[in-house]
């Protein structure tokens, strides 16, 4: 059965998300054991979507024992089997908190399971960063604010890091920006959060990169949004697919990340750019353009930021800088028209009322430090060694991958006999994590791709842990077996 006007994979995935809803709104507690649901029909009003699509949901939350129904009634919450305890445990379970089980990071979780050969953190190596030069640096910040610790920043972000960093903008990328054109996030996943509740309600349609940063998907799940999978290539985006799609579903935003895309490194070319600038204007969808590695560059710096040809505040633009600076600091700019900055100011004032004001203090004068271009040029040697080093020990694998020209990151597509769930599972048992290609798809489908991070571990381990993935793999034999 397929839904009318869509493609059977599309149609597939959007009664995947409509099921998903209606799990997480049974999760939180919404809808409770023996409620009626809402009929087929007016929840495909809700949604916005066809009634086809509703009942294949429905149809499955009835084969999972999460719905029953009453003939000539409609459906209904099933109970869960602790509804059949004794009193007393029933009175144990009212004194307790309801909690989302499906809440979930997938990324995070990979992350959090310690290995000596980590190359599922995209972050650099503490070893590459000036350690030293930072501890001093942060005597000098406290000299010259010695009540740092006693006062909060305001929801906006410290006005003195804003101006600088609305003055390196201009200079670096020719912006027109001011000071109120910026909010300060604790980093740029805290800044996704933040769009993702102001922008997204249930089943709200949005645009996301095929593959993309998979902790972003997670976030708009949470959100109850509906994914439009546009496929993202080392040439860009096929800008034609990309306006039907934004013709016929009319999206809340975009999100994509154009420069060293993670996870495949890909680079969105200018001309695309300006192009898709041209296209959220015409269909009024909100680009979301995440940044998080400008200056990790390896040849050639990358082109302009696509805020660059944004006149009329149809970008919003998030630019991180502690990834290689000081991870620990957490900052990221958002920057983007008035009317975006500030809703942003508000949903930023109750999450968490401001981004530590001594993070801010400490960034600000780190970065603009003469030893701080020094460490970037350093850095981008470093990054460069140890990319070439994990390319020249996977030459002889046949695998396949499009060498990024920066970034932290490797893009793999693996022999289909290597199954990677059973693959991650026995490298994590021998101590090497990577991400899966999966959890970075918003089909769930790219189950031959891995992400390999060639920028946390230092070049002797790279070796190794390269080698022992390789060699992990290579038990798997053409029929799938180990």
């Amino acid at each position: 059965m397929k839904t009318p006007g869509t493609s059977g994979k599309e149609a597939n995935l959007l009664f995947r998300q409509a099921y998903e809803y209606m799990v997480t709104r049974m999760d939180r507690g919404e809808w409770q054991a023996h409620d009626k649901l809402p009929s087929i029909r007016r929840l495909a009003e809700e949604l916005q979507v066809h009634r086809l699509t509703v009942f294949r949901a429905y149809q499955l939350l009835k084969q999972h024992q999460k719905v029953y129904v009453k003939e000539k009634s409609g459906y209904y919450v099933s109970p869960c089997k602790t509804e059949e305890q004794s009193p007393t445990e029933h009175a144990e379970k009212g004194r307790s908190f309801t909690t989302s089980s499906a809440l979930k990071n997938s990324l995070s979780e990979i992350q959090q399971i310690p290995v000596t050969y980590q190359f599922s953190q995209a972050l650099i190596d503490p070893n590459l960063l000036p350690n030293l030069f930072l501890s001093e640096h942060v005597k000098k910040v406290f000299d010259i604010y010695p009540k740092l610790m006693g006062t909060y920043s305001n929801a906006q972000g410290d006005e003195e890091l804003r101006e600088y960093l609305c003055r390196y903008m201009v200079r670096h990328h020719n912006l027109q920006l001011a000071a109120s054109d910026l909010l300060i996030t604790t980093g740029g996943q805290q800044a996704i959060d933040l769009i993702s509740r102001i922008y997204i309600r249930p089943m709200d349609p949005i645009l996301v990169e095929r593959p993309t940063y998979s902790a972003a998907l997670d976030i708009f799940r949470q959100q109850g949004a509906r994914f439009i999978p546009v496929e993202i290539n080392p040439d860009g985006y096929d800008l034609v697919k990309l306006e039907k799609l934004m013709e016929k579903h009319k999206p809340r935003l975009f999100y994509m990340n154009p420069t060293f895309h993670n996870p495949t490194g890909y680079t969105v070319p200018s001309a695309q750019r300006k192009q898709l600038v041209e296209l959220a204007e015409r269909y009024r969808c909100l680009l979301i353009e995440d940044d998080a590695i400008h200056e990790m560059y390896m040849d050639q710096p990358p082109p302009q930021p696509m805020l660059t040809y944004d006149t009329e505040g149809w970008v919003v633009y998030l630019r991180s800088f502690s990834k290689y600076i000081a991870p620990g600091l957490r900052i990221c700019a958002v920057m983007g028209g008035l009317h975006v900055i500030q809703s942003l100011i508000t949903a930023k004032s109750l999450a968490d009322n401001g981004t530590p004001l001594v993070n801010q203090k400490m960034f600000l004068h780190y970065f603009e430090s003469p030893r701080m271009q020094q460490h970037l040029e350093k850095l981008r040697i470093a990054l460069q060694i140890r990319k070439e080093i994990v390319e020249q020990e996977l030459i002889s694998t046949g695998w396949r991958w499009v060498s990024p020209q920066g970034g932290f990151n490797l893009w793999i597509q693996l022999p289909d006999h290597i199954p990677v769930e059973q693959l991650l599972k026995e490298c994590l048992r021998q101590s090497v994590s990577f991400v899966p290609g999966v959890i970075c798809d918003p089909l769930r489908e790219m189950s031959s791709w891995i992400r390999l991070s060639y920028s946390f571990v230092n070049e002797e381990h790279l070796r190794d842990g390269v080698r022992r993935l390789i060699a992990i793999a290579g038990r798997y034999a053409s029929d799938g077996e180990c």
